[in-house]
C-alpha cells in the first residue's frame, strides 16, 4: 500500500493572521503542495479562529474541486465547532472526505492526547454516526494504546490517527525502538479491530522513514509544522517531494 500524505496549512493561516494583507495564502499554499504531489489538505479550524478560519475551509474546499483526486481531511473536537464547520460544506456539496476527531480544550496550545474510552464512548457514536450520515469517512486522535483499538471500532470509527509526539520526543534517544515498538503494537491492534491507519504529529524529515517502516499499515499522515518550517527553506514543492521521498524510503 502506498502511505499518502496531507499536508496540514495551520500555520500557513497563523503567519498570515499577524498581519491584515492576507499573505501568505492558505489556498495558494494548497495548490502548490497539490502540484507538488501531496495527496491531500488538513486543517483544524479552532474556534478562536487563531489560525484557520471558516472562511478558509471554505475556500479550500473550492479549491479542491480541481483535484477530484485527492482528499480534504477536517480535524477538531466534534464538541465545539467542528460538525457546524463541516455540516456548512456538506450543505453546499462542497468536497470533503475525511473528519478527524480530536479531543482538545478550546485554547490548548496543540493537540497532545487521544480519547478516552470508554469514558468518550457515548458521547462520540452520536457524532460519529452524523458523519457518515454525511458519507465522511471518520478518524479518532488516538495515543498508541493497543488496548483501545476495539473501543474504537466499536463505536463506528473508520480510522484511527496514532498520536506522534511521544514517538516523535523518542528520536534519537534509547527510548525510540521501544516507541516505534509501542506505535508498531497500536498500528496492529488497530489493523486486527478492522480500522484504518493515520498518523500525525511532529513527524518530520528525519523521523518519518523510520516510522513508515516500522509501524504496519499507515494508510496516511498529516503533517503540518515540520512541512511547514522546512518549506519556509525550500519551498513548498521541495518540501512536498523530500517529505513524499521519506515515505517511498519507509516503504521500500
Amino acid at each position: 500500500m502506498t502511505t499518502k500524505l496531507s499536508v496540514n496549512l495551520n500555520k500557513v493561516a497563523l503567519v498570515r493572521n499577524t498581519r491584515h494583507l492576507g499573505i501568505p495564502s492558505v489556498t495558494r499554499a494548497a495548490t502548490l503542495c497539490l502540484q507538488a504531489g501531496a495527496h491531500g489538505i488538513t486543517v483544524h479550524p479552532r474556534p478562536d479562529e487563531r489560525h484557520i478560519r471558516t472562511d478558509d475551509v471554505r475556500d479550500l474546499a473550492l479549491l479542491m474541486q480541481a483535484w477530484p483526486d485527492r482528499e480534504f481531511n477536517i480535524e477538531g473536537n466534534p464538541l465545539h465547532n467542528l460538525m457546524d464547520v463541516v455540516h456548512g460544506l456538506v450543505e453546499k456539496k462542497l468536497p470533503v472526505h475525511q473528519v478527524t476527531f480530536v479531543p482538545d480544550s478550546e485554547g490548548q496550545f496543540t493537540s497532545d492526547h487521544g480519547w478516552n474510552f470508554p469514558f468518550d464512548a457515548q458521547r462520540l457514536r452520536p457524532l460519529i454516526d452524523q458523519a457518515h450520515a454525511w458519507g465522511l469517512r471518520v478518524s479518532l486522535f488516538m495515543d498508541a494504546d493497543p488496548t483501545a483499538m476495539a473501543a474504537a471500532r466499536a463505536v463506528g470509527a473508520d480510522r484511527v490517527e496514532l498520536y506522534t509526539e511521544p514517538y516523535a520526543a523518542a528520536w534519537g534517544t534509547p527510548q525510540q525502538d521501544a516507541q516505534l515498538a509501542r506505535f508498531a503494537q497500536a498500528a496492529q491492534a488497530a489493523l486486527d479491530a478492522g480500522l484504518g491507519v493515520n498518523a500525525g504529529h511532529d513527524l518530520n524529515r528525519d523521523n518519518l522513514a523510520a516510522f513508515i517502516q516500522a509501524v504496519p499499515g499507515v494508510a496516511e499522515v498529516s503533517i503540518g509544522h515540520a512541512l511547514i518550517a522546512d518549506a519556509l527553506e525550500l519551498g513548498y514543492c521541495a518540501t512536498v517531494q523530500a517529505y513524499l521521498r521519506c515515505i517511498d524510503q519507509g516503504r521500500s
